[in-house]
């Protein structure tokens, strides 16, 4: 499998599958690791992600489609998903920084499109500044829609895809 960079994850070592509230603590650590980079570039250490507690992931889990991805039995990235009507808001897209930039988050952002059969559209938000994500999910066929403030530090981009569009 390859992505934008041109690195790569065998298609055999890399497991995309469902996760399960047993998953929830090694996915909040994961999270918090992985949304550090984010937290540096806004200056901002309670970015929702970084705050999250166990207890809110598991109340999440009941809600949501949650996909986890393993290399060697070992967690290394998830996303989330959950339905309003026909539209799927992804979220929480997070790669262990240490296997960043090789194809993992999109193999996630294919798995939980894939899974959402009865979406129309997806949509997902990001950082402006996080300019790494939305090239990401321009490469998946997503096109920004709004911006909105967040905070002092934070700006959001929204996103949406159409089903059937590129990507």
């Amino acid at each position: 499998m390859m992505d934008a960079d041109n690195h790569s994850v065998s298609r055999n070592s890399l497991v995309i599958e469902p996760a399960t509230v047993a998953d929830c603590a090694t996915i909040l650590a994961l999270q918090r690791l992985a949304f550090r980079t984010e937290a540096e570039l806004y200056d901002d250490w309670a970015l929702p992600p970084l705050v999250q507690t166990l207890e809110e992931l598991q109340r999440e889990f009941a809600a949501s489609l949650v996909l986890k991805a393993t290399l060697s039995g070992q967690l290394v990235g998830s996303v989330r998903a959950r339905q309003e009507q026909e539209i799927w808001c992804i979220g929480r897209l997070i790669v262990h920084p240490e296997v960043r930039c090789q194809g993992i988050g999109s193999a996630l952002m294919r798995a939980i499109e894939a899974q959402c059969t009865s979406a129309a559209r997806f949509e997902l938000f990001t950082g402006s500044r996080s300019t790494d994500n939305i090239r990401l999910y321009r490469q998946l066929g997503y096109q920004m829609r709004r911006r909105q403030q967040a905070g002092p530090k934070v700006e959001l981009v929204f996103m949406d895809k159409t089903v059937g569009s590129q990507g």
